[in-house]
């Protein structure tokens, strides 16, 4: 244990090292002024929504203008892919410098939404028809991570894509096993859409209309005073050029409305009754006649 340790904390201290490099690269490029006045860009998603698309755009970003990736795990999770606490996740959150690239899952609550809506942040925040979410958290538990929580009663207590979509509906309280409603999961992120500072997309409009979506996020960056030093035509090629969802170690298919192969009648009936009119709030359905 005390070995794993030290490798943590040796593997910590290159990354802080790489980081600090990465910033004197970028100020010796676009100049230290530039650098210092770009906003800090933080990526923010809920679970199995496009995380991996959104950070693979922003890390592209230092292709057009005056900005740092530093290489860093989400802000809620540690080198061991342990989630953090609150006071962990404000201090990673508030290390940030100017001009610098994180992503993360946080909940729109306090103090994160004091944090992330400030001038000199830029936060883009993804979220994804709800149906497709469940659909490829269950698929991501039972076949892709075989270290998840829910992998054992996906596999083992549930034997049916049936049953194992009706429980990640309503959600699952049993000894050892811990899953919040999907209605409960959303809300803990419905507070960002509130946010006139935050720019939201759907991911679905990164993946069906990307040119026009990745346009939005350009003007996004520049309103908070983000530099960006190539054409505007140049900066949607290389971000456009840079989503490879098949480079995502989590990426299964990613299809808007592969949902509809999966659910049955009786799922979409759960559905309708744990989330209420979520998809009419979310802009995904106009009714619950779907």
């Amino acid at each position: 244990m005390m070995e794993k340790t030290y490798l943590n904390k040796g593997k910590q201290f290159l990354k802080y090292n790489r980081w600090h490099f990465r910033r004197f690269i970028t100020a010796m490029k676009y100049g230290p002024r530039n650098l210092a006045d770009s906003p800090i860009v933080f990526g923010n998603a809920m679970p199995k929504s496009g995380s991996h698309l959104l950070t693979q755009i922003l890390s592209s970003m230092i292709r057009i203008g005056p900005f740092v990736d530093p290489g860093f795990p989400p802000v809620n999770r540690d080198e061991r892919n342990q989630p953090l606490d609150g006071k962990q996740i404000v201090s990673n959150l508030q290390s940030m410098n100017p001009g610098d690239i994180r992503y993360g899952y946080i909940h729109a609550k306090e103090p994160f939404l004091s944090i992330l809506t400030q001038p000199d942040y830029a936060t883009i925040f993804i979220y994804r028809d709800p149906r497709d979410m469940l659909i490829s958290h269950i698929f991501y538990a039972k076949d892709m991570y075989l270290g998840h929580g829910m992998h054992h009663y996906y596999t083992k207590k549930l034997t049916t894509m049936e049953e194992r979509i009706n429980a990640a509906i309503e959600g699952v309280e049993e000894p050892g096993y811990e899953l919040a409603s999907v209605r409960k999961r959303y809300n803990s992120y419905l507070g960002w859409l509130e946010q006139s500072q935050i720019l939201c997309l759907k991911f679905e409009d990164l993946v069906m209309n990307s040119e026009a979506t990745i346009e939005r996020m350009i003007d996004y960056l520049e309103h908070r005073e983000a530099r960006i030093t190539c054409s505007r035509s140049r900066a949607i090629e290389i971000l456009k050029e840079s989503i490879q969802p098949e480079k995502s170690g989590t990426f299964r298919k990613g299809i808007p409305g592969d949902w509809k192969k999966h659910f049955s009648e009786k799922n979409k009936e759960v559905f309708k009754q744990v989330a209420g009119e979520l998809l009419q709030q979310l802009g995904y359905e106009d009714s619950n006649q779907w």
